[in-house]
């Protein structure tokens, strides 16, 4: 466990000088490097999708789960979309050096309040290889060093990324140390990770529950995280119905494994005659499990008695829970029960009811007739994201390079003395 320790301490040092040379680099010079990973990720995506295969035959193997798997499997789609998405981080602005404010005391001091980097950032997450080209490309955008630790289920395909990254940066003369891999995929590693305080300024996890809660638990580096995706739809009495129906089905089945996936839908009693038959039909045709109450079943037959537990339950499947709500305010108040905080919508014709919910609704994202699955920071325009964080200290939402920066104030004087 000693050499463990470190090795990570090693890592944690080495990386801590690198951020400090990043943050003498000029932005045209990061944006050559991540332009140069971009073409390398393409150039060598054979590669990628050879050491994606050999993780999906262990974790099929295995059993992982459906999800998982979904979230580990890379195409050549998938790979471009990899490469687009460093390609818009380079087209962001520069995060950094901005002044959020200034003013000029009646003593004649000029106070200005900068933007700079965090410094150090660690993230570890599981499954999902695409994390390590985001976050790195976040990070070096925004002048910040990182240390990886990505989940063993995804370890040829996170390492080959990790690998082609450290060379677009060789190249294009910047310290590959700016991005680092743990390079161990033991409990041990992450437990000695999270009390790095000394050298790591954040840390990020992205996984499941139980990543996210042990982290929480015994990290004491401040964290930017979410516990759950447990997100709504809320379909109101005043909805399109066309609207409803196709929007909904987008935020639940587009894509079951993501985090703003809709897991519960609320719908108006007002609504549900006219809404819920061609939704419910829709769902089960393809193949979504629908749980709701003995009403939902008359509506269609195939749909399995809700238990209380489903409200509270994020299913990353073809699953989802609806329920018929009496008033706006009783979807308002299951929403804040329930929710993880993380993204609810809802599908509504009335802009008194729409406000009401966007001010009521206390989640990092609130939506008004669009899908939940928009919750991702490029479809925001911010490139990519570390994550979503729920949390509301420094970063909510999408955590993108802005949020990767913090600020100091610089003093101007000309020899004044306080008295």
């Amino acid at each position: 466990m000693e050499s463990i320790k470190n090795k990570i301490i090693n890592i944690c040092k080495s990386s801590v000088k690198a951020s400090q040379y990043l943050s003498k680099t000029k932005n045209t010079e990061r944006n050559k490097a991540l332009k140069l990973i971009a073409k390398k990720i393409i150039k060598n995506k054979d590669h990628i999708l050879v050491q994606n295969k050999k993780d999906l035959a262990i974790a099929k193997k295995s059993g992982l789960s459906k999800p998982l798997i979904d979230r580990l499997l890379l195409d050549e789609s998938r790979i471009l979309n990899l490469s687009k998405d460093v390609l818009n981080i380079a087209k962001l602005e520069d995060p950094i050096g901005k002044i959020l404010n200034s003013r000029t005391r009646p003593n004649g001091l000029k106070i200005s309040k900068i933007t700079v980097p965090l410094g150090l950032i660690a993230v570890i997450f599981e499954s999902r290889p695409n994390v390590a080209s985001d976050v790195a490309a976040l990070c070096i955008k925004s002048r910040n060093a990182v240390i990886l630790k990505g989940g063993k289920e995804a370890k040829f395909t996170t390492e080959s990324i990790i690998r082609i990254i450290k060379k677009g940066l060789e190249e294009a003369n910047i310290d590959n140390r700016v991005v680092s891999s743990l390079n161990d995929y033991s409990r041990t590693s992450v437990n000695i990770l999270l009390k790095m305080d000394k050298y790591i300024d954040v840390l990020v996890p992205r996984g499941g529950k139980s990543l996210i809660e042990n982290v929480r638990k015994n990290s004491t580096i401040p964290i930017f995280s979410h516990l759950d995706g447990i997100c709504h739809t809320y379909i109101d009495k005043y909805a399109k119905e066309s609207t409803a129906v196709d929007v909904t089905y987008n935020a639940k089945m587009r894509r079951t494994s993501i985090c703003g996936a809709t897991e519960t839908i609320l719908c108006h009693k007002e609504a549900a005659k006219k809404i819920l038959p061609k939704l419910l039909d829709k769902l089960v045709k393809n193949n979504c499990l629908v749980k709701g109450n003995s009403k939902l079943k008359k509506i269609n037959p195939k749909v399995v008695l809700a238990k209380k537990e489903d409200w509270a339950t994020e299913y990353l499947d073809a699953i989802v829970s609806i329920k018929v709500v009496g008033t706006i305010e009783e979807a308002i108040n299951h929403i804040n029960v329930y929710s993880s905080g993380h993204t609810d919508a809802i599908i509504t014709e009335s802009s008194s009811a729409a406000k009401k919910f966007l001010n009521r609704v206390d989640s990092a994202i609130v939506m008004h007739n669009t899908s939940t699955q928009f919750a991702d920071g490029a479809e925001f325009g911010l490139g990519a994201e570390i994550g979503i964080s729920t949390g509301k200290l420094h970063a909510r939402g999408p955590v993108s390079t802005t949020e990767l920066t913090t600020y100091k104030y610089i003093v101007q004087g000309k020899g004044q003395l306080r008295k």
